[in-house]
């Protein structure tokens, strides 16, 4: 079973952070709070954590689906490709629950050994991951924690660890019910942003 681990954010705990890291550069997968939702979380430079993330979520096949969670649209600039209008879109959106669709860079496709277009980028509204992104160092690659069997989307942490306990390394929670919301998904590769799906997150602010 994987563990479940209590920290807090005000400040960071660091040994836990430590212990995170650790974890994700040996292979580990483990689940955090994304803001709106859970998403299980690996170094996107394993390719067997990477391989352990897929068969949690058996639909996907590969890990074209995956996305990626930043810092900033600095950290956002080493994999994907920013234009100035979609810099500005940015700006407005980020932090926030928008996945963005955007061209990705070659370094990407070098790390991921996919020759994947497009990639999936979201800075989150949640400290816990910048803290954790902050420590890591580089980007992480992300999947959203799946629906359950009635359709509804985890809110808390325990749900998760019943779920996926024996198939991740951990459970990283600050105790807070989450709403459940997907994100929003805004495509940015062909100039003018198109929604490809609403979810949380006001779509007014493009």
């Amino acid at each position: 079973m994987s563990e479940h681990l209590y920290t807090y954010i005000d400040p960071p705990n660091s040994r836990h952070l430590d212990q995170i890291v650790q974890l994700l550069r040996k292979n580990g997968v483990i689940a955090i709070p994304t803001g709106t939702s859970w998403a299980f979380c690996v170094d996107p430079a394993s390719k067997k954590a990477r391989t352990r993330m897929v068969r949690l979520k058996p639909g996907h096949g590969s890990d074209t689906r995956f996305s990626m969670i930043c810092r900033d649209i600095s950290m956002a600039t080493t994999i994907t490709i920013i234009d100035g209008q979609a810099f500005r879109m940015l700006n407005r959106l980020w932090p926030g629950p928008y996945t963005i669709l955007l061209p990705s860079q070659h370094a990407l496709h070098r790390q991921l050994r996919t020759k994947r277009a497009v990639v999936g980028v979201r800075i989150p509204v949640a400290p816990l991951a910048m803290a954790i992104l902050d420590a890591f160092g580089g980007p992480l690659l992300v999947s959203s924690v799946p629906k359950d069997e009635d359709g509804a989307l985890p809110t808390m942490g325990y749900e998760v660890h019943e779920r996926f306990g024996r198939d991740i390394d951990m459970v990283v929670d600050l105790g807070d019910q989450l709403p459940g919301d997907p994100t929003t998904v805004i495509d940015c590769t062909m100039g003018e942003p198109e929604i490809i799906r609403l979810g949380a997150g006001d779509v007014s602010r493009l």
